[in-house]
């Protein structure tokens, strides 16, 4: 059997607690070196093989899974956050179904939620934004025409961006483009839950120029929307005039 797993955000308490039970057993670890924190290995048996797949191509990865799983060893191949957002899994389930191995997706605590924790907020006030875009800006691997960001700024929901840090000003100037205002409060995360950890506030106007004497990294994630800094309505869950099938209202 091959586990997938998601091995959360960077803090190693973060991954689930099955995530890291299959780790502790697993006779075969492939993981992703570049992202991956390495603490979160910690819990390996002294005996199971471990590979960086930072230096490995698809088919060498495969290869690995494919002889375990034929001696009868468990593989655990080990992705950062959650595995279903910008993981590159897909190829691999695809393969390995075609091979007839059998696998499992163990899912992950995912860097856009870790980084909404470590800035302590809620991306989904009422009167604010009910919406949360998860999206990257086109780099190497390209973005359908409709998912542009200058496209999904018109919503002007709260948006979480991956991998795009490094072309903050092109980010910028999509997202004011697209409808946001330029005094649309952003905030810039670099390894939540890392001991390394830094968080960059300002605004669309503003941001680029924070950051750029800073060393952030590409994994960053760029949060823009009205939830960082507006007022919003109280939860009407626990309104003490609203009813529901648990409360009578007062």
């Amino acid at each position: 059997m091959v586990y997938i797993i998601g091995a959360g955000p960077g803090d190693p308490e973060l991954i689930t607690v099955k995530g890291q039970r299959l780790l502790r057993e697993a006779d075969v670890i492939i993981y992703a070196g570049s992202l991956v924190n390495p603490e979160v290995l910690a819990v390996t048996r002294p005996e199971a093989e471990i590979y960086n797949s930072a230096h490995m191509t698809l088919d060498e990865v495969l290869a690995v899974m494919e002889k375990a799983v034929t001696d009868g060893k468990t593989v655990v191949r080990l992705h950062t956050g959650d595995p279903s957002i910008y993981g590159a899994i897909q190829e691999q389930m695809d393969a390995l179904a075609q091979k007839g191995i059998a696998f499992e997706v163990i899912p992950g605590v995912s860097s856009f939620l870790a980084t909404a924790a470590v800035l302590k907020q809620e991306y989904t006030l009422p009167d604010v934004s009910q919406t949360i875009i998860l999206t990257r800006i086109e780099g190497r691997t390209p973005v359908p025409e409709k998912e542009k960001l200058s496209s999904l700024a018109a919503h002007n929901s709260t948006m979480c961006i991956f991998l795009s840090v490094q072309m903050i000003s092109e980010v910028v100037q999509e997202l004011i483009d697209g409808g946001y205002a330029p005094d649309t409060p952003v905030a810039i995360v670099q390894r939540a839950t890392w001991p390394e950890q830094k968080i960059f506030r300002g605004t669309l106007k503003t941001i680029a120029g924070i950051i750029a004497s800073e060393s952030v990294d590409r994994t960053a994630m760029i949060v823009v929307g009205r939830c960082l800094d507006s007022e919003y309505a109280l939860s009407r869950l626990y309104a003490s005039d609203f009813t529901h099938m648990f409360r009578e209202a007062k």
